[in-house]
């Protein structure tokens, strides 16, 4: 059975405006339906059954449009920051109880075609508290900042990079809930701290993928989800796209 996914749609898009300040980044149509649907659409062609969107700035906007998801055959629940956004970390811890043990996650923006039971079946197979999928990047798009070697993730920094750092993450991972567990609960945290902590003990766990990284957090981004739905974008445009760091 495929683990749950916790998708991050909570942040305030900041960089979208004004387009963003009265939807939330999930709603952005694309292709006449809001990301989201083709989004929870392709989590469904990969076996997920169970998704958790971790939502905070207007919400209840995506709660209206997708509810319980039984219309694109999905189970969807909902976890709400609450008054104050608790980042990225914080969001999973919150989410927990409709987590479960392991889980998935993505960020609200990410269309990732890869192959998500592979990915559950790496994070099974490296007995890790976590797992992070890695595109090999070699600073031809942005700085690689992730140290990939033998299935392990033995660094990760945004902030640092030194020579031997030849990846980027995809942004797909995998978690044992027992992570969040350990951390305050309604306090905000950043995953990418989390994920830099995790690779400094050795329980981070890696897989290597391949498949093109679509995102809608930038207007470029925007308009290459489009071309790509239609058909238009092909591999030899990949090189001058810039995946998330």
């Amino acid at each position: 059975m495929m683990l749950p996914v916790g998708i991050l749609a909570g942040g305030l898009a900041t960089r979208l405006r004004p387009i963003t300040e009265k939807m939330p980044k999930a709603l952005i149509e694309i292709g006449g339906q809001p990301f989201i649907v083709h989004q929870l659409n392709l989590l469904k062609k990969n076996h997920i059954e169970r998704v958790v969107l971790c939502v905070g700035y207007l919400g209840e906007m995506i709660r209206d449009i997708i509810g319980n998801g039984h219309q694109l055959g999905l189970d969807v629940q909902y976890s709400f920051d609450g008054r104050r956004l608790l980042g990225t970390g914080g969001a999973l811890r919150k989410a927990l109880p409709l987590l479960g043990d392991a889980f998935f996650v993505l960020y609200g923006d990410s269309y990732l075609e890869c192959d998500y039971p592979a990915v559950q079946r790496a994070f099974e197979k490296s007995g890790k508290s976590a797992l992070m999928t890695v595109f090999r990047n070699k600073n031809r798009w942005d700085k690689s900042n992730v140290l990939f070697i033998n299935n392990i993730v033995l660094q990760y920094d945004k902030e640092k990079q030194t020579p031997e750092t030849k990846h980027i993450d995809y942004g797909l991972g995998v978690f044992k809930s027992a992570i969040f567990r350990a951390l305050s609960e309604d306090q905000p945290y950043d995953l990418a701290e989390i994920y830099k902590d995790l690779a400094s003990r050795g329980e981070l766990g890696g897989v290597e993928v391949f498949q093109r990284f679509y995102e809608i957090g930038s207007r470029k981004g925007i308009e290459e989800m489009r071309r790509h739905l239609e058909g238009l974008v092909g591999e030899k445009e990949y090189d001058a796209e810039v995946p998330r760091a």
